[in-house]
């Protein structure tokens, strides 16, 4: 049995345990950014454009180090670190994933959100039924900070008046 291998002319194997290149299913990826916040270094990234309405999680291959700490925190199983480990290309875009996502809009003001439409909808899903507060959580969802913190003022002045009558 010869102990050279015929690599890379033959396939090579990783082991079932080895931690390879990171994958994103941008069908699962709800853009969260949970993978961007414990990435260590930085190979996870968010963008956010408030005039298009648009967030990309960008993944640069090349700066992972296959910790597998987005794998752990992504909520929604959405990224896995394959078996693959061939990493090496000319061309540096080849190392980039980029999911793209739509930002919600906001219901009070109509600008862009710090969440996407499938975060709401991810919430809202799973919100179980017949819950009493269920119409007051969906009027709050889909509100800005600026939006929500107005609303939050507007009715404790309600209610402050409501304690005096």
């Amino acid at each position: 049995m010869p102990v050279t291998k015929y690599y890379p002319f033959e396939p090579e194997q990783a082991p079932p345990e080895y931690r390879g290149i990171p994958e994103i299913d941008p069908r699962l990826c709800v853009g969260c950014g949970a993978c961007v916040n414990a990435c260590p270094p930085d190979a996870l990234i968010k963008i956010d454009d408030y005039e298009k309405g648009t967030r990309k999680i960008v993944l640069d291959i090349g700066r992972c180090i296959r910790c597998a700490r987005c794998e752990e925190v992504c909520p929604t199983g959405a990224i896995r670190l394959t078996q693959e480990f061939e990493a090496a290309s000319d061309d540096r875009s080849s190392h980039v994933e980029v999911i793209e996502l739509r930002l919600a809009k906001c219901r009070g003001c109509g600008k862009y959100t710090d969440y996407t439409e499938r975060q709401l909808q991810k919430v809202l899903s799973m919100i179980p039924p017949g819950i009493v507060e269920f119409d007051r959580v969906r009027e709050k969802l889909p509100l800005c900070r600026k939006c929500k913190r107005l609303l939050t003022v507007v009715n404790a002045t309600k209610f402050e008046e409501e304690m005096r009558e």
